[in-house]
């Protein structure tokens, strides 16, 4: 089953300034290094070669795609099995993303639609997001009203001013407005139910690796305009069916493949390399060096790493940016860490089980995937086994969880909740786990937004690009790599006078021109 092909009709273009059509009109072909090889880096890698950029991709890992890669292992019995750091949804609103899964995949098979993604809480309550109308606001009112954790009468106590910027999100005015105020706080001036914060907004901020108080209230109203006020895309999302391997690898092949007419410049892949520092003083005119002291000279540079990674190379590089632009990069910081254990059982779970199920007020418990249900390789193991492959996420992890006994404890404290909500799992014999720990998130807090550095910096030949990068367009996770990944690459081509690539949003501010007024109304 393909992804759904609804496109809302108010997406917004931004077009990319116009120029040559391809950089071998130029005296001399430029040379990028893109460093990074996650979602920012292979758009910028792409955006580059269409426009017949000589490109240099190093990655510190031996696969592709970054925090959404992919590989194979093997479990005690040496069966190989697929791995990755567990669950994305691919929301039908990541426009750019789709962008460049398409490049290989234009009809996006390699994506499976959700029919739905039910949440739960301690206390049995349900939501779900299965039939509801596609078109704001009508689809988050009648999540509101079937919802068990919001009533008419709660409705009735919604404060209106302090609601108001949910219903008029401008971007980027929202943040100016609202960042240096924590999501929980907005919440409660709002009046909402905490039931209903719980079970809901809980859920999704901690997507975000980060508990509501320690959120930006900003990027939760936008959150809210992405994926509900602001796109009639619906609110149910599509998964990968295969292994996200699977994903990437055609595109290092689209991307390195002689004689494609769409692609005209050359592309290298380098995995398994870490840069360490970048000289400006000598080579032409970056100088970046690997951990092993080799150097390879550019003309221009993508930094596509996590946030810890980008701040390492810029405290190595003395000679990179200016002093205001090094303590940007030096304040930002890292989410919480997250834990994700993935079980292969020797049983099946029932059958009415979902995909994917999310939790609230289940500490340490944040989300269930059974994987067998959209992921081939999953499936075909579950089916030769008799069994299921199962998923386990926990978000926004406390400090102590650095610990090995402390995690020792989560695992089993997410096995016991498992257990509770899917007791057929209870007696599973468990035939292979892997628990991955990892803290590389951007942190999203209140003032994060105005330090945050942009994809543009002190020097002309040197971007930004991730998910931890500010860029002022309603975008975020994995659609906020992609789209800063084709700006980089859109910002150098614009330095030589090559076009580049259009870009798509949702809209940037509320679509609903009478809620606007309101939202106007109220906030006066």
């Amino acid at each position: 089953m393909t992804p759904r092909t609804h496109v809302d009709p108010r997406r917004i273009r931004h077009r990319a300034p116009p120029g040559l059509p391809d950089a071998a009109l130029l005296p001399a072909r430029p040379h990028v290094v893109v460093v990074g090889a996650g979602i920012a880096g292979l758009a910028a890698a792409t955006g580059l070669a269409e426009r017949g950029v000589s490109v240099d991709v190093v990655e510190r890992e031996r696969y592709l795609g970054g925090r959404v890669g992919g590989w194979t292992d093997h479990l005690a019995d040496g069966t190989p099995v697929a791995m990755n750091r567990g669950f994305h949804a691919f929301f039908r609103q990541y426009y750019n993303l789709r962008a460049l899964l398409r490049r290989t995949d234009p009809e996006l098979r390699f994506l499976t639609p959700l029919d739905d993604y039910p949440l739960i809480d301690a206390h049995g309550r349900r939501d779900s997001f299965r039939g509801l109308p596609r078109t704001p606001p009508w689809n988050a009112l009648a999540f509101v009203l079937r919802s068990p954790t919001f009533g008419l009468r709660d409705l009735m106590r919604i404060d209106p001013r302090a609601a108001a910027p949910l219903a008029a999100v401008s971007v980027p005015d929202i943040y100016r407005r609202l960042d240096r105020l924590d999501a929980e706080t907005f919440l409660e001036r709002i009046n909402f139910p905490a039931a209903a914060r719980h079970l809901a907004f809980e859920v999704f901020s901690r997507s975000f690796f980060l508990e509501p108080a320690r959120m930006s209230a900003a990027e939760l109203a936008t959150m809210f305009h992405i994926y509900f006020l602001g796109s009639s895309e619906g609110l149910l999302f599509d998964v990968a069916g295969t292994n996200f391997d699977e994903l990437w690898e055609p595109l290092r092949e689209y991307l390195t493949a002689e004689r494609v007419p769409s692609r005209t410049g050359t592309v290298r892949f380098h995995t398994g390399v870490s840069i360490a520092a970048i000289d400006t003083t000598t080579g032409a005119p970056f100088r970046l060096f690997d951990t092993t002291g080799t150097w390879v000279d550019a003309d221009a540079v993508v930094l596509a790493t996590d946030v810890g990674a980008l701040g390492r190379i810029v405290a190595a590089s003395p000679t990179l940016g200016d002093a205001a632009w090094r303590t940007r990069i030096e304040h930002l910081g890292t989410a919480p860490a997250f834990l994700v254990q993935r079980l292969w059982l020797d049983r099946p779970v029932d059958e009415d089980r979902p995909a994917f199920l999310g939790t609230g007020s289940l500490h340490p418990l944040d989300n269930i995937s059974v994987v067998n249900r959209y992921e081939d390789r999953a499936r075909h193991w579950a089916h030769r086994h008799g069994g299921s492959v199962i998923e386990l996420h926990a978000y926004a992890l406390p400090e102590t969880a650095t610990v090995d006994p402390d995690r020792v404890a989560l695992r089993q404290q997410m096995s016991a909740r498992l257990h509770a909500l899917y007791p057929e799992t209870a007696d599973a014999r468990i035939l292979g786990e892997r628990l991955q720990y990892r803290r590389d998130c951007p942190r999203l807090g209140p003032g994060d937004f105005a330090s945050r550095p942009t994809v543009d910096t002190p020097h002309r030949g040197l971007v930004l690009a991730g998910d931890g990068i500010r860029i002022d367009l309603p975008v975020a996770l994995m659609e906020r790599a992609a789209t800063t990944g084709w700006s980089a690459a859109n910002h150098l081509l614009t330095h030589w006078g090559v076009s580049g690539h259009d870009l798509y949003t949702v809209p940037t501010q509320g679509r609903s021109a009478l809620l606007r007024r309101l939202a106007a109304r109220e906030s006066r």
